[in-house]
């Protein structure tokens, strides 16, 4: 497994620059297919001396994380990557033949994994897959990134293009939703049959419905937002409904979790954007943005939320709607998160247009104020996650796609 960029550790530093979903589900998977057996190293970048070069999990002799040097030893912005990739992947594989490794595959996660994966795997005549997580034409389109201060900061013409590249050089790859599939043909010119829909899964021994105790400063009757600190994530949405949501619904109180433990300057200007919206609504007393939230307390908060809310705008599938459904707790989901495409309005969650301050905040209104619809869709929840979404199945499903593909070549597959 490849996942270069942000925070990789065994226990992840989620809401850290960068380290989100994606590294909980290259962790998630690597470990699934650790129990079934199967060796799995994780190569990220090493930029922090006080990291192992090679780490091995507490108990699982099948998995490991390599940490490879590239480029300067400090932390480096995704974006800003991309110039050190060569080195990344001349490293790797100086490392893997050194070491006299022999892997069956590389499954690179992100186009700048997806850039050094292809190098390493050409290099050691290997089969090589991908993930793309996220497509930058997709997220140009959505936050209107044309300008040149958008292009300077997320560099989307050099994403788009290692994007494409990627896609026509690997053997196989994974989306996690249909849409995906059809953004990478009308915005990429690009289908091919070797793309198979695989979404994320979950920790079903982590999130589950048992009670669970919880954090006695905060308030006993409240929804709950859980997220990076991001402007695709909806959070000035999300308080804008609730200014509605509280004068139908007396009582009710919003807490926003996720976020840097060291809040970056960029973070803390969204942080700051964040509580002027609590002030102009005068919604001090009701809206609590508790920071970052450790492993250990998620369960409680989703467990003891009345329901839990996705408000992104933009969001490639949305796990921590997964996780809070797995803790049966009713869940309103954006119809810009691909996780919609896998659920279903009023029976397991409700879908709902967060940017439609009254569409969303009648949603969520709906909610609170019947319980027995709450009720019905939170049972519904859990059960569409068990069956569908353990990783223990998303693992399987894994197995069977590389199996598929392992000697196909790339050019056999495309039709672009």
């Amino acid at each position: 497994m490849l996942s270069t960029h942000g925070y990789v550790d065994f226990e992840p530093q989620l809401g850290r620059t960068d380290t989100g979903g994606q590294v909980v589900y290259v962790l998630q998977l690597s470990k699934a297919l650790s129990k079934q057996g199967i060796r799995v190293d994780i190569y990220t970048r090493r930029f922090d001396k006080s990291k192992e070069r090679v780490e091995h999990v507490l108990g699982d002799s099948n998995l490991r994380i390599v940490r490879i040097p590239a480029g300067p030893m400090k932390f480096i912005p995704k974006e800003e990557l991309y110039d050190i990739l060569p080195e990344l992947a001349h490293n790797m594989t100086k490392f893997i033949r050194k070491n006299e490794l022999n892997y069956d595959l590389f499954h690179a996660h992100y186009v700048d994994a997806g850039i050094v994966a292809v190098i390493v795997a050409k290099a050691l005549d290997k089969p090589v897959f991908f993930t793309s997580h996220s497509l930058g034409a997709r997220k140009r389109k959505r936050m209107k990134g044309h300008s040149e201060e958008m292009e300077e900061k997320y560099r989307f013409n050099q994403r788009i293009g290692e994007e494409s590249k990627v896609f026509r050089a690997v053997n196989g790859q994974t989306t996690t939703t249909k849409v995906q599939i059809q953004i990478m043909k009308s915005l990429y010119d690009f289908q091919s049959e070797n793309t198979v829909i695989i979404p994320p899964g979950v920790d079903i021994e982590a999130f589950h419905p048992e009670e669970a105790s919880g954090d006695s400063e905060l308030p006993a009757n409240y929804i709950f937002c859980l997220s990076r600190i991001d402007e695709s994530k909806g959070h000035e949405v999300l308080l804008n409904a609730f200014d509605l949501v509280k004068r139908k619904v007396s009582g009710i109180h919003l807490v926003i979790g996720g976020g840097s433990p060291s809040p970056k300057p960029r973070e803390v200007k969204l942080l700051k954007k964040i509580q002027n919206i609590i002030e102009e609504h005068s919604m001090g007393d009701l809206v609590h943005v508790i920071g970052y939230v450790p492993d250990e307390k998620m369960r409680a908060l989703y467990k003891r939320a009345r329901l839990f809310v996705l408000p992104s705008t933009f969001e490639p599938f949305g796990m921590t709607a997964l996780e809070a459904m797995a803790c049966q707790t009713p869940t309103v989901v954006s119809k810009f998160a691909g996780i919609s495409e896998f659920l279903h309005d009023h029976r397991d969650c409700i879908i709902t247009d967060p940017t439609n301050q009254e569409e969303f905040s009648t949603a969520i209104v709906e909610l609170l104020e019947n319980r027995e619809l709450a009720e019905r869709i939170g049972r519904a929840g859990l059960v569409l996650v068990r069956d569908r979404f353990s990783w223990e199945a998303i693992a399987e499903k894994h197995l069977e796609f590389y199996r598929d593909f392992m000697n196909r070549s790339p050019e056999a597959m495309s039709e672009s």
